[in-house]
């Protein structure tokens, strides 16, 4: 695996829904230059031929970048693009399946949903960042159950990085921060032509840098 280093703090972007794959790169390039810490690679409608196209474009992107690519749910996937790491959900793969196909290097993120219990049980599977939310109304997930802010400050007894999502905006994303996130994770805050998700990019990202790091 060629891995670019997990942030501690910052904006983690997630892909939305893009028709085609100059698309999504453009996308891509926009929310790195307005200073994405991380890209995860979120795609539930492409076919396996085009997943792997869109994926390894977005790997070559970010390795010259300098930053890690996520791929959502699919270790296979995630090795055969030689991304830094795989995120997953409560139905996808164990830790320790992903961990022996992608190797110890790698990044594996999972998702806690509300539940510093599932964290606890996770972060002793090995892993290597935890994820909680949903935390305002998402459009990417509208049904999905709130999480109370109070589980990240719960959570940093693992000292792990924390990552929130879920209805995210430059307007909440402060107070999760001071609530105890170390990364925000966005996906319909940064869509939008590329000018428009680069300035959002940009909006989030200076939440960091006007918040001191614990």
């Amino acid at each position: 695996m060629r891995t670019a280093a997990f942030p501690r703090r910052g904006l983690y972007a997630v892909s939305g829904a893009h028709d085609d794959r100059d698309g999504l790169l453009a996308w891509a390039q926009a929310v790195l230059e307005g200073g994405a810490a991380c890209l995860q690679y979120r795609d539930k409608h492409s076919d396996a031929a085009e997943r792997l196209r869109r994926a390894g474009a977005l790997a070559t992107l970010c390795r010259a970048f300098g930053r890690p690519l996520l791929v959502n749910d699919d270790p296979a996937l995630a090795a055969s693009v030689e991304a830094a790491g795989v995120h997953l959900g409560r139905d996808d793969t164990g830790i320790a399946d992903a961990r022996d196909l992608l190797g110890p290097g790698a990044v594996i993120g999972v998702s806690c949903y509300g539940d510093p219990t599932r964290a606890d049980e996770l972060a002793a599977q090995g892993a290597d960042y935890l994820a909680f939310g949903t935390f305002a109304d998402s459009t990417t997930k509208p049904s999905a159950r709130r999480a109370d802010p109070a589980v990240l400050a719960i959570a940093r007894r693992h000292g792990l990085p924390l990552v929130a999502i879920g209805g995210i905006t430059p307007d909440n994303g402060g107070a999760l921060i001071a609530a105890g996130a170390d990364l925000l994770a966005v996906v319909a805050g940064l869509a939008g032509p590329p000018a428009q998700a680069r300035a959002a990019a940009r909006r989030y990202a200076a939440l960091f840098a006007a918040t001191d790091p614990r």
